[in-house]
């Protein structure tokens, strides 16, 4: 990396920075800092929604997946806009149409205390250690990228680039820093500037890339056969069903999604916001896996995992490998941001102030929301720093993500809608398939003794031969099994049903109407760091000594796009 390069990263980081600040001034009650004050647009809920299923491996594993077998990534990423259109058509409404304010309430009123804690525990070490392991990957990546002259303490000497520690430590810090100033506001925001700040990088990847492969005719006639097929040998039909419908769960009743829900106006908004998620990722992935699949033409012999940067690495000029490595910092941040903002929400206003004997004014709350932002921010960098001692947790969280999904979150959606499923329901879903699937998938699937006992012979064959399956059994056909069987043999309402009904109807307090100001005010941030990014482009063009025609194109480019957004007048 240059110069220019290390310069665009530093001015996004202050951007962060800046939007969190922005953003902080407005967060005055728990309620602003954990749902944004149920104003959020739908347009920036559904852009953050979008945003909260990136990471590290998005580029890492999935760009590997692409450049080894194509068109196949694509298909994956694809089911997650299907999942998301089908939570915004049955399910996306119906959570902000509950009355809620946050997950974890829902638990509650439905389940009671003891299946809070139960998911609240359960579904943070889980998520915690996954987003620790993202930014860990994060470090990993960037670590390779960015040189550190001899004699700084931030230099690993061993590499001569940014020492693995402080990669974590900064990156962290960053994060946490706009997460706990800026609350929700800060996370949704943040969230439209890394979806625009990817999508410019990009924009500039595949074009060049073509343009190395002699077009996009000359890339498919040097492909191998079958790159370009939708499925295959491990990837089957049978696969992206099951992955559909897990992801369904996920968009569906994961808390960090069900926030997204929440933060905006009505249930109208919450479709719209799940909606635009769905479209996104049904028309986008073909855009986004292409350098690595391109890549694949230029270079067959690079390792599939380095892929994504090695493609962008080949073709970006100056300044531009910068605001590469800003996009692929954009997608970690706005998991850690989204997970460290849900978490600490339900820990304050479910968990921690319920429990006080005399109740805080919300000031305090936010005070220790913040806390508790922070407390969570220092868990996650603290994981992503033992990831090496724990040798490479990341595969095992990639594996076991199938298994529990389904166990845990089906029962939440099944309960939306049902009036019989009860927390004796929950926790035998969740224990009996998450015990069995984790004792299939791992004791039968290697060779323990387990898979050598004669009884279980085929089952410990069918577990090594067809582990996607295994997944999606466990993780999908049981779990809606055990929600079946409620449905047909209990003839009882469950006792949490009628608190839950009368939530919705229970008497709110009345806000203020959003201003024209306040409405107008996320489009214009979009309009302002459209126009940063086109300044930017124009000023690397000045100083570039190749693609200044390229780098000032796109500045024009974004400049037209900034103008609309920052003349824009909402109706109130």
């Amino acid at each position: 990396m240059q110069t220019p390069d290390l310069l665009v990263i530093v001015a996004y980081v202050i951007g962060l920075f800046v939007i969190g600040g922005l953003y902080g001034g407005k967060v005055r009650t728990s309620n602003d800092l954990f749902a944004a004050g149920g104003r959020s647009p739908w347009w920036v809920s559904g852009l953050s929604g979008f945003m909260t299923m990136f990471s590290a491996g998005t580029f890492v594993v999935w760009g590997g997946i692409a450049f080894k077998h194509g068109l196949v990534a694509v298909s994956i990423n694809m089911c997650y806009g299907v999942a998301a259109l089908l939570v915004g058509w049955f399910v996306a409404g119906r959570w902000k149409q509950s009355g809620i304010s946050t997950p974890a309430e829902f638990v509650r009123v439905r389940f009671g205390v003891r299946a809070v804690h139960g998911y609240t525990w359960t579904m943070m070490i889980y998520r915690l250690v996954g987003t620790g392991v993202s930014l860990y990957a994060l470090a990993v990546l960037l670590c390779a990228l960015i040189p550190v002259p001899e004699g700084w303490f931030l230099r690993d000497d061993v590499t001569g680039n940014l020492s693995l520690f402080w990669a974590v430590s900064i990156f962290g810090v960053v994060v946490l820093i706009y997460t706990v100033t800026g609350g929700l506001w800060a996370v949704l925001m943040t969230d439209v500037l890394q979806f625009i700040v990817l999508y410019l990088a990009i924009g500039f990847v595949v074009p060049q890339l073509f343009a190395q492969t002699g077009g996009v005719s000359g890339f498919i006639e040097k492909l191998p056969e079958g790159f370009l097929a939708v499925t295959n040998h491990e990837f089957t039909w049978i696969f992206l069903l099951g992955w559909t419908a897990i992801h369904f769960f996920m968009v569906g009743a994961e808390w960090a999604f069900v926030q997204r829900y929440l933060c905006v106006p009505s249930p109208r908004d919450a479709r719209k916001s799940a909606i635009l998620f769905g479209v996104l990722y049904l028309i986008s992935p073909m855009f986004w896996m292409l350098p690595p699949m391109v890549y694949r033409v230029i270079d067959p012999e690079a390792n599939p995992e380095q892929a994504y940067i090695l493609a962008a690495w080949s073709v970006l000029p100056a300044g531009m490998l910068g605001l590469m490595v800003a996009a692929m910092f954009s997608a970690t941040a706005s998991m850690v941001s989204s997970q460290l903002n849900v978490f600490a929400g339900v820990l304050t206003q479910d968990i921690v102030v319920p429990r006080l004997r005399r109740q805080p004014d919300e000031t305090t709350k936010v005070r220790i929301g913040r806390g508790l932002t922070l407390v969570l921010g220092v868990l996650i960098i603290a994981v992503a720093m033992a990831v090496p001692i724990l040798g490479g947790a990341e595969k095992v969280v990639l594996s076991i993500t199938s298994l529990i999904v389904g166990p845990l979150l089906l029962p939440l959606v099944w309960a939306l809608f049902s009036r019989k499923v009860t927390t004796l329901d929950l926790a035998l879903t969740a224990g009996i398939c998450c015990g069995l699937g984790l004792l299939v998938r791992f004791g039968m699937g290697g060779d323990s003794w387990l898979s050598r006992q004669p009884v279980l012979e085929h089952l410990a064959t069918f577990a090594r031969t067809q582990p996607r399956s295994v997944e999606a059994i466990v993780g999908v056909v049981l779990p809606a099994l055990s929600m079946i069987l409620v449905e047909l043999l209990r003839r009882s309402e469950a006792r949490g049903t009628a608190p839950f009904r009368a939530l919705a109807s229970r008497p709110r307090s009345a806000e203020a109407p959003a201003t024209v100001a306040e409405l107008a005010q996320p489009a214009r941030v979009v309009g302002w760091s459209l126009a940063t990014c086109a300044a930017g482009m124009f000023l690397l063009a000045l100083f570039a000594s190749t693609d200044r025609a390229l780098l000032a194109g796109c500045g024009v480019l974004m400049m037209a796009l900034a103008v609309p957004a920052l003349l824009f007048r909402p109706q109130t």
